[in-house]
């Protein structure tokens, strides 16, 4: 059985997002039949260790993989607040990391460099001189001006410079040129991430995110509920949402109006100017407002609803597979994030329009949906399809096979999966 070390910054059973991806690659890595060596960082331990004692009895895959822990001492990262000063620190936890697992000496066949999930920061496993994959990496899209610039002078300046911080790691880090070029495969989450990076051979393009399957539920009323999800910031267009639902409703009579209701899920920086806007567009009535909730009770929450409204800007987007697995209808933008992980032939991908615009073509999709049952059960197979065929952990564990394999047996194609 062949050894595979795998570095993930984040990773936590209990949580979802980044760090549950973390979890679930690592475990599927396993299940692909490799003894699995995963470093992450030492806050970790007590979730990691917990989960697996209450879990090694009935799962064996526990037994095939190790956990080391590594982290500067605690005095020297006093320093790590916000966004920016953690992103350094990865950078610094990177490259100190493999200088300690090289002199550790652990015995393994090839590296895997997980996540964080960016493609501007660099990877140092290279160090360790085994075949490495890396990845899966990508980035968010920068937000277009005529929608960044509705959220005032602070963000378009916060986004602005964050990209700037981007162009510079792209094009001026030694570091990351050495990645590319040391990398034994390369797992791009989106095609923006090949371009900016300027890949020709080596890479692999494939949504990053993914979900585990469910039962089939039966939705239990006649609601048409529109469900959103994540974080109430900018970059996920929760106000495209909120107005979108609301021209939707504007178009129905009084006894449909009330058969719609909209629910969002999460919370923020954004969540008062999201309240306002809801009570602005005269919808508090017939919308909902959640915080973050368990996966348990966001499950109930998934397969009560009928549509999922995302227009994000993102690269990626979790919660989209998440909505998929339960058949649900995504309305989105035609874009390399959430456009890229929706079925290739859904009709309910919006481009990049005007503001009023996209608010009228997003409000459309929903009108769409209500009206004609047929488009609607069309897109929801087709959502299911996707998700099974492309984005459940069941394939990820395939997929993560065809990458060591890849690595370990010295390829040098382009290998690009054709999603479904």
């Amino acid at each position: 059985m062949k050894t595979i070390l795998i570095t993930a910054y984040a990773i936590n059973p209990y949580k979802g997002s980044e760090d549950g991806m973390g979890w679930n690659y690592v475990t599927q890595a396993a299940k692909a039949g490799y003894r699995i060596v995963a470093v992450t960082r030492r806050n970790n331990r007590p979730a990691i260790e917990q989960y697996i004692a209450a879990n090694r009895a009935t799962d064996t895959v526990y037994n095939q993989i190790e956990f080391l822990y590594f982290d500067w001492p605690a005095w020297t990262i006093f320093w790590k607040k916000g966004p920016m000063l953690s992103m350094i620190y990865y950078y610094g936890w990177q490259l100190t990391l493999a200088l300690w697992l090289l002199a550790k000496r652990t015995p393994f066949d090839a590296t895997h460099n997980l996540n964080f999930h960016n493609d501007w920061t660099p990877s140092f496993l290279w160090l360790l001189g085994k075949p490495m994959v890396w990845g899966p990496v990508g980035h968010h899209p920068a937000i277009p001006m005529t929608y960044l610039k509705r959220h005032g002078v602070k963000e378009v300046v916060k986004d602005r410079a964050l990209w700037a911080m981007k162009w510079a790691f792209h094009h001026l880090d030694p570091f990351l040129y050495l990645t590319k070029k040391k990398a034994a495969s390369i797992w791009c989450m989106h095609y923006a991430s090949a371009r900016v990076l300027g890949l020709t051979n080596r890479f692999t393009v494939h949504p990053s995110v993914s979900a585990g399957s469910v039962p089939a539920v039966q939705k239990t009323d006649d609601v048409f509920t529109v469900l959103s999800v994540g974080r109430f910031v900018p970059l996920k267009g929760f106000d495209m949402t909120v107005a979108a639902f609301a021209a939707f409703s504007r178009t129905l009579t009084a006894a449909d109006r009330a058969k719609t209701r909209l629910h969002l899920v999460g919370k923020g920086p954004l969540a008062a100017a999201i309240r306002q806007q809801v009570a602005n567009e005269g919808i508090a009535d017939i919308t909902t407002i959640s915080e973050w909730m368990p996966q348990d009770q966001l499950h109930a929450v998934y397969a009560q609803a009928s549509v999922f409204l995302f227009p994000s800007f993102e690269g990626a987007g979790m919660v989209v597979p998440e909505s998929m697995r339960y058949g649900l209808p995504v309305v989105c933008w035609d874009n390399d994030g959430p456009g890229m992980i929706v079925h290739e032939d859904s009709s309910l991908k919006v481009p990049y329009l005007p503001y009023t615009e996209a608010i009228t073509a997003f409000a459309q999709k929903l009108n769409a949906l209500y009206t004609n049952q047929t488009l609607y059960a069309t897109e929801a197979a087709m959502a299911k399809n996707r998700f099974e065929h492309s984005l459940s952990w069941e394939v990820k564990a395939e997929q993560l096979a065809a990458f060591y394999e890849t690595a370990l047996n010295g390829h040098s194609s382009t290998i690009t999966y054709q999603l479904p």
